[in-house]
């Protein structure tokens, strides 16, 4: 695939580390020159010293040819001005990173796929941790649905029942869906179903309709986090 990445500050940086391994072809546009000159030494990419927000650089950096293009500059409205010149010039996915949470709508409007800045991405999942330790990863879904991963705890009221079981006896409430498992036996990852029996140290993948609250958290043996 070709990638076309706006800024090589930190994130621009990780994105064209991710991207050349994966063995795509990167074209990096920073207007720094400091930035510019050490991505240009330390990757195999075409790394392009100009102006994004001209249209002639992003036709330099192969838009006509590109499969996406991701805009990780410091300001939300200098990142909506590359990806609406991308939009315009056809490039088929258009990504930028999110400062300002109350300017996605104009994003999504523009049709700007928008993710919000990595610092919120890390004090939101450290709040999370230091919140709920027990859940070992999440994905929020719409409102307070989430689909999270949580080891099941040796004294967790589902751990030595099939989820037939645990759904007919009460236990897991109607929104919450245990999709997939990972046996403590290291046996791999598979699909729950209703005769997968849930041990303890099993590591499950959760669907709630309600997040984590303590009434879900509470069926994997988690019974003092937080409240």
């Amino acid at each position: 695939m070709h990638f076309i990445v706006v800024g090589a500050g930190n994130v621009g940086s990780l994105l064209v580390d991710i991207a050349s391994r994966s063995r795509n072809d990167v074209v990096v546009v920073e207007h720094d020159v400091t930035r510019a000159n050490d991505v240009a030494n330390e990757y195999d990419c075409l790394v392009l010293n100009e102006d994004a927000t001209r249209e002639e650089t992003l036709k330099e950096a192969g838009a006509a040819r590109a499969d996406a293009l991701i805009s990780t500059l410091e300001l939300d409205a200098t990142n909506l001005f590359v990806c609406l010149l991308a939009t315009e010039l056809g490039i088929p996915t258009v990504v930028s990173v999110l400062h300002q949470p109350e300017h996605r709508e104009l994003f999504r409007k523009m049709g700007v796929n928008a993710v919000k800045s990595p610092d919120q991405l890390a004090a939101e999942s450290l709040y999370r941790t230091a919140r709920q330790p027990a859940i070992i990863d999440y994905m929020p879904v719409e409102d307070d649905a989430e689909v999270f991963e949580i080891d099941v705890a040796d004294a967790a009221p589902i751990a030595g029942q099939t989820l037939e079981e645990a759904r007919s006896g009460g236990l897991i409430p109607g929104d919450v869906l245990v999709v997939a498992v990972v046996p403590e036996d290291g046996s791999g990852p598979r699909i729950a179903r209703p005769t997968t029996e849930i041990g303890a140290g099993d590591r499950l993948t959760v669907y709630s309709g309600r997040g984590t609250d303590p009434a879900v958290t509470d069926l994997f043996g988690f019974f003092d986090d937080y409240r």
